[in-house]
């Protein structure tokens, strides 16, 4: 008869041995051996992966978004079409969503939420704004053509949009939205361009759902101004 202590050792033999987690490696220097890292240092390792350029394209498209945010502020007062102010919604609800992302991934990455002499004041695109002012003539002066970065609407447009009603504004404001959804797909393939740019995995994730999503709301608005 087998003994008690030989009987247990045949069990832990026999016992099904858990899966073992995969190592982890993080690739070395030039020259030098990869180490293997664990999955807390991995993930502290995969917030140090953005460049000077990633930090700089989150920081412009918080402000890029938000004033496509003001857009659809102005389409619940302004606009005609139903279904022009049912995609105006979606369209609020995902910058706003895509916004609070990359508020969190700027500061959970040490960066400032806006570049140093920019923010959302300082825009120039508030419609209730309406003229730019100058101090030294001491009056107001026509707001300017100039937008403040790529696909946005300029204080110009901004100031017709908000000037609009009825189904003139639905035709500005789908205009007006088609190029800003154009812009932010212009930023993301500017940086794309950038050498090492667009390496961190949420970032990644984030440009190539700008993407998709915006390419798709193109299609969609220019579908409704064809029918206005």
């Amino acid at each position: 008869m087998p003994s008690l202590a030989g009987m247990i050792l045949a069990g832990l033999i026999a016992a099904p041995t858990a899966p073992q987690t995969p190592p982890i490696f993080q690739p070395g220097a030039p020259g030098a051996a990869a180490r293997v890292i664990s999955a807390a240092e991995a993930v502290a390792l995969s917030r140090t992966t953005f460049t000077a350029d990633d930090v700089a394209f989150m920081q412009h498209m918080i402000v890029h978004h938000a004033q496509a945010v003001e857009m659809v502020d102005l389409l619940r007062t302004r606009g005609a079409d139903a279904t022009v102010r049912r995609l105006g919604e979606r369209i609020a609800l995902g910058q706003e969503a895509e916004m609070a992302l990359m508020r969190d991934w700027l500061a959970g990455r040490g960066q400032p939420l806006a570049m140093s002499g920019m923010d959302h004041a300082d825009a120039g695109h508030d419609a209730h704004a309406g003229m730019d002012h100058s101090a030294h003539a001491g009056h107001a002066m026509p707001a300017s053509d100039t937008p403040l970065m790529a696909g946005m609407l300029s204080p110009r447009q901004m100031q017709a949009l908000a000037a609009a009603g009825g189904t003139a504004f639905d035709r500005l404001f789908l205009a007006g939205m088609i190029q800003h959804h154009r812009g932010a797909l212009d930023m993301v393939d500017a940086l794309l361009a950038r050498p090492g740019a667009a390496e961190d995995a949420l970032l990644s994730d984030f440009t190539a759902s700008v993407v998709a999503d915006q390419s798709a709301e193109i299609l969609r608005m220019q579908s409704l101004l064809s029918d206005l």
